[in-house]
C-alpha cells in the first residue's frame, strides 16, 4: 500500500510540473506594457556581437519595437496556453520595419503575445498600432556622437512630444549605464494607464550613454 501511495504521489508531482509548463490561461491580464527599444545602444551591447542585421547602418534604426506585453498589475504572463496558430514567417518578416528583426517578432509572439487572447494577426497588428500612437522624439536622432545625459531627459522628451502621458505612465530603464528602453503602460484599447510597482522602475542615473543612429 504504502509503494501504491508513493507511485501514485510521484505520478501527481510529475502532472503538475506538466501543467505549470503550459503557461497561464490567455487573455487574463490587466493591461498593456509597451518597450520602445533604443536600437544603438542595444547594438552596441548585443547586437555588434552578433552580427545583427537590425545593426546595420543603412536601415538607420532609432526607437524600435521591443513588444508588447500583458502585464498584471503585480507580476505578468508569459509563454501562455492558447489555440491560436503562431505567425507565418511572412508575418513577422512584415514585423522587421519596426521591430529590427523577424525574429524577434516571432519571440515576442511567443511570450507575450500568446498571452494576449489574440490571433497571431491581430496581435501583430495591435503592436503596430502602438508603437505608431507613440511620438518618438526627434530630437535623439541628430545626435552625431555618444553624449551622457540624465536620464530624466529622455523621460520629459517623451512627455513633452506625447501630451496624453503622465510620469506615472512611462519609466525610462537603463542597462550597463545606458539608456535601454521607453516603457509606456497602456490599457487594452491602448490608452495610457498607470503602471504597476513592477513597471514604474525610472533609471536614475545622471550620466546615461546615449549612443547616435547609424
Amino acid at each position: 500500500m504504502r509503494k501504491l501511495l508513493l507511485g501514485f504521489a510521484a505520478v501527481l508531482t510529475c502532472f503538475a510540473a506538466f501543467a505549470a509548463a503550459e503557461g497561464e490561461p490567455a487573455g487574463e491580464f490587466d493591461y498593456y506594457v509597451l518597450a520602445l527599444s533604443w536600437s544603438p545602444n542595444w547594438c552596441e551591447q548585443e547586437g555588434d556581437a552578433r552580427r545583427a542585421e537590425q545593426c546595420d547602418a543603412r536601415h538607420d534604426y532609432g526607437w524600435t519595437l521591443h513588444g508588447l506585453w500583458p502585464q498584471h498589475h503585480r507580476g505578468w504572463p508569459s509563454y501562455c496556453h492558447t489555440a491560436a496558430a503562431p505567425p507565418s514567417r511572412r508575418m513577422s518578416r512584415d514585423m522587421a520595419d519596426i521591430m529590427g528583426s523577424p525574429g524577434l517578432a516571432w519571440h515576442q509572439w511567443k511570450k507575450h503575445g500568446t498571452c494576449s487572447g489574440l490571433t497571431a494577426r491581430q496581435y501583430y497588428s495591435l503592436m503596430r498600432e502602438a508603437y505608431t500612437r507613440v511620438t518618438r522624439p526627434a530630437i535623439f536622432r541628430r545626435l552625431e556622437t555618444p553624449v551622457t545625459l540624465p536620464a530624466a531627459v529622455v523621460e520629459e522628451a517623451f512627455l513633452k512630444e506625447n501630451p496624453g502621458l503622465s510620469r506615472d505612465s512611462l519609466t525610462i530603464t537603463c542597462r550597463d549605464s545606458a539608456i535601454q528602453e521607453a516603457r509606456i503602460c497602456l490599457s487594452k484599447s491602448l490608452d495610457p494607464v498607470p503602471c504597476g510597482r513592477d513597471v514604474i522602475k525610472d533609471c536614475t542615473l545622471k550620466d546615461a550613454r546615449l549612443a547616435p543612429v547609424r
